[in-house]
């Protein structure tokens, strides 16, 4: 199955983005090849661009501190395992205390390095960073994969609080769906929504149908067309039932 995901507000499109680019991340820094370290590096320079704004770091603090309050209120509920919500508020109090630890800016390892700056400069310049560009980078790469490693992993220290509060907010969000088989007849599905209620719409479709879906909706309305793609690329909708997999997260 081929899971998608369609977020119904900007925050959670952040949100999935954020977490898209900490999952490239991961994948590249654990790489040995100057290549992949260089691609990391530029993916830590999308982080800061996509997680430095103040106006998310609000965000994510009050939805931290609205899951606070709501789990909070179930302590001492016998059909819920005081062990299992202990552990969820432990995890949720570190992420607020260290996305909310005034001594250190998501990113700043990266805006104060003189030479990540100047590597950052270029990176948007085809070709622009070749050895006769930035000589030092250029003898970076050409350093042991484990002192490169080192270093990538120092740069990204300052994004972990970001990294494991926006996990666990997914993680929480994706919890709260349920799973449905839906039906899309002649490729087409839609249907109305609750209010407010929702905020990510999740489909899982067979691979071997040769499918994709294309997705929109809003607070009210979702709406699903089955497409697939001819020989040039283009994507066509098509006109036959096709089965799918669907959950609503609140």
């Amino acid at each position: 199955m081929i899971l998608y995901e369609h977020p119904f507000n900007e925050r959670v499109r952040t949100y999935l983005r954020l977490e898209h680019l900490f999952q490239r991340f991961e994948e590249l820094s654990s790489r040995n090849h100057p290549v992949d370290n260089h691609f990391a590096l530029t993916t830590l320079f999308e982080l800061v661009e996509a997680g430095g704004r103040t106006d998310l770091k609000t965000d994510i603090l009050k939805d931290l501190e609205r899951h606070k309050q709501q789990f909070g209120v179930l302590r001492g509920n016998p059909s819920v395992s005081e062990t299992a919500l202990q552990q969820l508020l432990d995890q949720l109090d570190a992420c607020f205390d260290g996305l909310n630890n005034p001594n250190g800016k998501i990113g700043q390892s990266i805006t104060d390095n003189e030479w990540l700056s100047a590597l950052r400069n270029r990176v948007s310049i085809p070709g622009g960073t070749c050895c006769f560009d930035l000589p030092a980078y250029h003898a970076w790469q050409q350093s042991h994969p484990e002192n490169r490693k080192a270093d990538i992993a120092k740069w990204a220290e300052s994004f972990q609080p970001l990294r494991a509060s926006v996990n666990l907010l997914l993680h929480l969000m994706r919890d709260t769906g349920t799973t449905q088989r839906m039906m899309a007849l002649n490729g087409q599905f839609q249907q109305s929504l609750a209010q407010g209620k929702f905020q990510l719409m999740r489909v899982s479709l067979d691979e071997t149908l040769g499918v994709v879906p294309e997705i929109s909706g809003n607070r009210l309305m979702v709406w699903v067309r089955m497409m697939r793609q001819d020989s040039n690329g283009r994507l066509q909708s098509i006109q036959e039932d096709v089965s799918f997999e669907m959950s609503l997260c609140a």
